[in-house]
């Protein structure tokens, strides 16, 4: 990824040698193409004054400076060009998403690209994550299931719901999993609610409802190989989180193109969605904490993420596991369980 103007023709041409000639990378230009006068005061007021660029200056001067910077990109840039251009790879994006130009699209990650670019918007939204309430599996440390609410549960489901309300929350949409926790965690509300398999539990395959006392004594060698790499070693006949993140991708896609939302979801997935969104990576994604009864509102800006947290004051047990500080697999059954989180 080369983020640059290449304002030129020439330039670019340097940049197809550098990549082409000796090292023979397949090459994607991506142009953004601002017209629309509201599009771009919008765009500088709202991204380019909060710039690392412009961290020194008022944001009067920032925005002098930089409509003085467009001035002179007018004067010299050579757009790319259908005919001119014909044999590049490339997409021109025209005033953040109002038409693309797309052109000889080479393969899988170009095509991606492209996906991509043509889902994300720059409206102002907010994104709520919110695990289920309290199960009653969570009560017994037991992993995965599909067990109800308990009674605790119950009452953050409602909290839930009046909390939504008082942020007056324009067009909300609510999503959950298929699974039992997520949908009573949403009963209150009066929102449009969609359920996303998509958005179920990472599947903990063999370990499905055992806790970590049970998994420590029946599978001490796998769980001290997933405790080494938890990012990318599955559960016995289940997912890593490698997998969870590919299953999420649809998921993100549609968040992208969304404005308002609740996502109603479990401890991994939250996880996983917290990662894209805060930039996250793949080390510590397995180990972020998403405590139960508490909500987390994501209001994505330039350079960044906004993020809120709403506790609402409904106990609950607490999930996390930290990061075993002994993953051989010779090490002791204490050790395995050092961080695991009192249940009953």
């Amino acid at each position: 990824v080369f983020d640059a103007t290449n304002t030129t023709r020439e330039r670019r041409q340097l940049v197809m040698d550098f990549c082409q000639r000796d090292r023979n990378y397949k090459v994607f230009f991506i142009e953004s193409v601002c017209d629309d006068p509201e599009v771009i005061a919008e765009n500088v007021k709202e991204v380019k004054i909060n710039s690392p660029d412009y961290r020194s200056f008022n944001k009067d001067e920032a925005m002098r400076d930089f409509l003085e910077r467009i001035r002179m990109y007018q004067r010299m840039y050579e757009p790319l060009d259908t005919e001119y251009d014909k044999e590049k790879s490339f997409i021109q994006v025209h005033n953040v998403g109002q038409r693309f130009l797309v052109n000889q699209i080479q393969d899988h990650i170009q095509s991606k690209i492209c996906y991509y670019l043509m889902n994300i918007h720059v409206l102002p939204r907010s994104i709520y994550l919110t695990r289920h309430g309290e199960s009653e599996l969570n009560l017994k440390g037991r992993i995965g299931g599909d067990s109800s609410l308990s009674f605790r549960g119950r009452q953050f489901a409602n909290a839930l719901a009046k909390f939504m309300e008082e942020q007056n929350v324009n067009n909300l949409k609510v999503w959950t999993s298929q699974l039992k926790r997520t949908i009573e965690t949403a009963g209150g509300f009066h929102a449009p609610i969609e359920q996303w398999k998509a958005l179920n539990e990472i599947d903990a395959g063999k370990w499905e409802e055992m806790t970590y006392e049970e998994i420590a004594r029946d599978f001490p060698a796998q769980l001290a190989k997933r405790d080494g790499d938890k990012y990318h070693v599955p559960h016995p006949s289940g997912e890593s989180y490698q997998d969870l993140v590919a299953r999420l991708e649809p998921v993100i896609m549609e968040l992208e193109r969304q404005t308002n939302v609740l996502v109603i979801c479990h401890q991994a997935v939250m996880r996983c969605l917290l990662a894209y969104f805060l930039d996250k990576n793949s080390d510590d994604l397995p180990y972020l904490k998403v405590p139960l009864h508490t909500v987390m509102k994501l209001t994505p800006m330039a350079y960044g993420c906004k993020v809120e947290s709403f506790y609402l004051n409904i106990e609950a047990v607490n999930t996390h596991r930290e990061r075993p500080k002994n993953t051989d697999p010779e090490r002791k059954t204490e050790d395995a369980l050092e961080t695991v989180p009192e249940h009953f």
